[in-house]
């Protein structure tokens, strides 16, 4: 028997893939931002001089937060959306972007790799447009879910262009965790 779902089936399983989507993404990006010290926890981080516009760090982890929310929804929604011709074109653009979103944090503050970081963002950028697009042709509400993450990424380029042209040696700056300082 071919029966169409009710409207309180879809919201069940659309339900059921925000529960799953939601906090395996913030997981994701709270690892990520735990596998290093982050922001202020970062001794390299604080000796780095900062553009102006850099905000406090309290907004990093409260922004990132929201977004990661935000991020999940949209997922859940285009997963949601069964029979959708781009849907596995979108999940697998939202699944590309995220891996360059997750490598991020280690490579800026672990590998202190201002550079890489910063085209990593560019790519990132470029994927995340690419997904919120795709996300666009299977259900528009979750495209607008991606466009407060676009904004932020992109200020997050803007950050990370300023910390490199105000530390052109930004990798030698402190010791990597890989060395040793002993002081007399």
């Amino acid at each position: 028997m071919s029966e169409i779902a009710s409207p309180g089936q879809l919201r069940l399983s659309f339900l059921r893939w925000a529960l799953i989507t939601v906090p395996l993404i913030l997981l994701l990006g709270f690892a990520s931002g735990r596998v290093v010290p982050a922001g202020d926890e970062s001794g390299w981080y604080r000796a780095l001089a900062k553009p102006a516009l850099n905000p406090p760090g309290i907004v990093f982890p409260i922004a990132w937060s929201i977004l990661y929310v935000l991020m999940g929804v949209a997922l859940a929604i285009v997963l949601n959306a069964r029979g959708a011709r781009a849907r596995s074109v979108a999940v697998a653009l939202f699944a590309a972007q995220l891996v360059l979103n997750l490598i991020w944090t280690p490579l800026f503050f672990g590998a202190h790799q201002v550079t890489w970081a910063l085209l990593d963002l560019i790519a990132l950028i470029v994927l995340a447009i690419a997904t919120t697009m795709a996300f666009g042709r299977v259900r528009r509400v979750a495209a607008w879910l991606m466009v407060p993450y676009l904004v932020w990424i992109s200020f997050a380029a803007c950050l990370t262009f300023g910390i490199r042209q105000l530390n052109p040696d930004a990798e030698n700056l402190a010791p990597t965790s890989a060395s040793t300082q002993i002081q007399l």
